[in-house]
């Protein structure tokens, strides 16, 4: 199985990922039946679940050719970021980190464990190699090294910290978080829109800067435009959660109101 999200990110290729809760497999598969997007993130940080689910998620973008990775909690990041990728995810997006620092320390705990790398994962017997088994150590450490790592810039510090961030080995992408950003700043992004507009946009020039590909969520084709013109490539169209609330919200005030239409008219 190819990673499909690192050969894009050393293509330079255009990428589209979208973002599921559910761990139900079929959702990952609907995905993949369209054929049009890189990988799936699903989002760990808000939804419940298990390592079998972890494998059954993978299994099913494998079957799609896609890659999946997942947003894990800051709190148990090494424990998660591990046994996901032992489970077969090819990508980690970390959160809550505020410097260059904290960056280098977690991307230790998911760096294979050889000379002169520094990392602290060892070989783990999981179906990441598909129980088969690499002909040799380094043949599973050159794989794991190829799994794709990015990180939240969502806190003050971290925009603040946002250049030397970028410039740490194994950063592969970044994301701007702007309800984090807000919040940390003492304010609602809806009351201070062009404070987080600017910080979001230091981060995507930093990142093109040093290379470090900037990822912009976005939950309409549309607003991919503004987007476009900054130099970004990788989006992340939508999620789950927020794509069935605004389908169920829109149609249900239209349905709601079509029928009040009809009051006081003879049936």
């Amino acid at each position: 199985m190819k990673n499909r999200l690192r050969e894009c990110l050393e293509g330079k290729k255009n990428i589209i990922a979208t973002r599921i809760n559910s761990t139900w497999p079929m959702i990952a598969e609907v995905v993949g039946a369209t054929g049009l997007y890189d990988y799936i993130e699903f989002l760990g940080e808000y939804a419940p679940y298990n390592q079998y689910d972890l494998e059954n998620i993978a299994r099913a973008c494998e079957l799609h050719n896609m890659s999946c990775i997942i947003k894990i909690d800051y709190a148990n990041r090494d424990y998660v970021a591990q046994k996901a990728l032992a489970s077969g995810f090819q990508g980690i997006l970390f959160t809550d980190h505020k410097t260059a620092e904290e960056v280098e320390n977690t991307l230790k705990m998911v760096t294979p464990s050889i000379p002169h790398e520094g990392g602290r994962l060892g070989y783990v017997s999981r179906r990441f190699y598909k129980n088969e088994g690499f002909k040799n150590q380094l043949t599973y450490a050159a794989e794991v090294k190829k799994c794709v790592m990015g990180f939240m810039i969502e806190k003050v510090e971290a925009v603040k910290n946002i250049e030397e961030i970028c410039q740490v080995p194994g950063v592969d992408f970044v994301q701007f978080g702007p309800a984090d950003f807000s919040m940390n700043s003492g304010f609602n992004a809806k009351e201070e829109v062009e404070k987080v507009r600017e910080a979001e946009e230091k981060v995507i020039k930093t990142a093109l800067k040093y290379g470090v590909s900037p990822r912009a969520e976005i939950n309409s084709a549309e607003e991919a435009e503004r987007y476009i013109k900054l130099g970004v490539r990788h989006f992340a169209l939508g999620s789950e959660l927020k794509i069935e609330k605004m389908f169920w919200t829109d149609n249900g005030e239209c349905l709601m109101g079509k029928l009040n239409d009809l009051r006081g008219e003879k049936i």
